[in-house]
């Protein structure tokens, strides 16, 4: 009967062994931080991947995710400078940078999504006040959206340090328009882009304008050389022929001869033809030629 007991004792003694070694250790992954919490107070924090030991029946672990976490706020209400309603939605990238200062503020990440949910809503009411709706609206400036981006993360990563929190960005997934505000904004659109339309008509005008000028003075330009120089040619020409004249009529017997042969050809042209009738007087000296005296 002692023998059972003593085995029974030390199967009991082993086992309790067991169950302290096994609760003495613990596993820390990769992503994650483990906080040993002893009477409600962190004393220990693990950040590298490794097997650990602790105290059994005494402490206990917390962990908590070392990644970059995304939390998706929920679409809000704000008012702008000039006094219009827009819905923003947004969501935020953050990570748990001091695991105590966390554990002791928030203690979980359901917290601390919703205390980020505030933060980001009161910050983005208080930058929104600041802008007019004509300035979030804006496709033509990115760098005025970065700014917003940046300035909106800044003011909620300084508050969000208190908390044991890194925010490593908000951006801004879509602006909303209320519907009574849609047609204004989109008729403003309209006009701004009928604006520009017509600037850049105006300057394709001017310039047009600009190209036939030069068009027609180089035409002019070249109008006027060629017709100074047929003026030239002519006159070359007519001088030409003056000299020709000149020469020919130098003496009686060129002269003679000259008036002679324009008049043969002129009987030559007279005669072509059929049923042709020349009148020629008895001196002319035509009419002596064809009667050979």
């Amino acid at each position: 009967m002692k023998k059972n007991i003593t085995w029974v004792i030390g199967i009991v003694i082993a086992l309790a062994v067991i169950i302290c070694a096994a609760s003495s250790f613990y596993v820390v992954q990769e992503d994650e931080y483990a906080c040993t919490v002893r009477f409600s107070k962190i004393i220990d924090t693990k950040d590298e991947a490794g097997l650990y030991m602790k105290v059994p029946f005494i402490d206990s672990i917390r962990v908590f995710p070392k990644a970059t976490m995304l939390y998706d706020i929920t679409p809000s209400e704000v008012l702008t400078s000039d006094k219009q309603n827009m819905t923003v939605d947004c969501y935020v990238l953050w990570k748990i940078d001091d695991p105590l200062l966390f554990y002791q503020t928030l203690g979980n990440t359901a917290s601390a999504e919703q205390r980020l949910d505030a933060l980001t809503y009161n910050a983005l009411k208080t930058l929104m006040g600041t802008l007019a709706q004509a300035d979030i609206i804006n496709d033509e400036d990115a760098d005025q959206r970065n700014d917003i981006y940046e300035g909106l993360t800044d003011n909620v990563e300084t508050l969000a340090l208190s908390y044991g929190i890194d925010v490593v960005d908000i951006r801004i997934k879509r602006f909303d328009l209320p519907e009574s505000n849609e047609n204004a904004v989109y008729d403003r659109m309209i006009s701004e882009r009928e604006q520009m339309a017509a600037a850049y008509s105006a300057d394709g005008s001017y310039e047009a304008a600009l190209i036939r000028n030069d068009v027609d003075r180089q035409v002019n330009i070249l109008i006027s050389d060629a017709e100074a120089e047929a003026a030239q040619l002519e006159a070359e020409g007519e001088a030409e022929y003056m000299r020709m004249l000149a020469e020919a009529y130098d003496t009686p017997e060129r002269r003679e001869f000259y008036e002679f042969i324009l008049a043969l050809e002129a009987l030559e042209a007279a005669l072509s033809g059929e049923n042709k009738t020349v009148v020629l007087g008895p001196d002319s000296p035509l009419a002596q030629l064809l009667l050979g005296q």
